[in-house]
């Protein structure tokens, strides 16, 4: 009989200094559970919770020298991993001893293998130790010339496809600029530039989301020239900020008061984002009220 897979199972291990914990980050947000210093004899207890609760996980697990045990009981708690219908996969975070040293220095945190002593002694002990885990490992990673950020790409890179990568949500925001920046914009746009139509008695009660202020702010030629030059800037950005991870992004849209045309076109920009982007998308009126 073919057993259910219950999840992907990516532990990641490695030298200490060596960017394990970028690596993590980095799979978070690739939509893993992560998860770091688990005691490897509590992972299968872990993993037969998760199995209960039923539903396909991935989880990312950082497992290094700080557990004692690691090195001698990995092997089978690992079998046990995959005997409870987990995939597992064993990355290994690697530096040369020089780049170690140099993180060390420069953090001027203790080793944990050599707190008050000697520090190349300490990372040649955890080296040692971890061998046997950097020998079973599918895939090792170098970080000796790699900054965070280059890690980070890198990982994001490497495990878009096995991750649930989450889609990046996209939120149009309108505002007033009267009452203030909205602190939570990524990107923002002032349409004080088109026609007003507060200026118009008919329609100075309304707001963007009616017909008529809609069509006339619209209808302005401007509105259409910069709505086309916009979207087009979105439709190359949005691509990038995904690749770079970014989770969420606010595009704010800003007029005098919020209750004309930031409204109008927030709401034409959101239905033109739905053609040509698959993610998330929200639309908020803050100043509406």
């Amino acid at each position: 009989m073919v057993q259910t897979c219950h999840g992907r199972l990516l532990i990641v291990t490695g030298l200490s200094g060596s960017g394990k914990s970028t690596v993590l980050k980095a799979l978070e947000d690739l939509g893993y559970l992560a998860i770091d210093n688990l005691p490897v004899d509590l992972l299968p207890k872990f993993l037969a919770l998760r199995k209960e609760s039923g539903g396909f996980i991935r989880l990312a697990v950082g497992m290094d020298a700080r557990e004692p045990e690691l090195a001698g009981q990995f092997e089978d708690r690992f079998r046990e991993a995959r005997d409870l219908g987990y995939e597992l996969g064993l990355l290994f975070i690697d530096a040369a001893e020089e780049a170690l040293v140099k993180r060390f220095s420069e953090t001027r945190r203790p080793h944990h293998l050599a707190p008050y002593g000697d520090l190349v002694a300490g990372i040649r002990a955890e080296r040692e130790h971890l061998q046997p885990l950097r020998a079973a490992a599918d895939e090792v990673i170098d970080t000796s010339s790699l900054k965070a950020g280059a890690l980070r790409e890198l990982v994001m890179d490497r495990f878009r496809q096995e991750g649930a990568s989450r889609s990046m949500s996209v939120e149009v925001l309108s505002f007033g600029f009267k009452n203030g920046l909205p602190p939570e914009a990524d990107l923002m746009v002032d349409v004080r530039f088109l026609p007003n139509p507060f200026y118009h008695d008919e329609l100075r009660a309304l707001d963007g989301r009616d017909r008529a202020v809609s069509d006339f702010v619209m209808g302005a030629p401007e509105t259409e020239g910069f709505l086309r030059r916009f979207l087009e800037t979105l439709t190359y950005l949005l691509p990038l900020y995904q690749k770079e991870g970014k989770s969420y992004l606010t595009i704010a849209v800003g007029c005098t008061g919020g209750h004309h045309r930031s409204v109008a076109v927030a709401e034409a920009l959101k239905a033109a984002l739905s053609r040509v982007f698959d993610g998330p998308l929200t639309l908020r009126h803050r100043d509406i009220a």
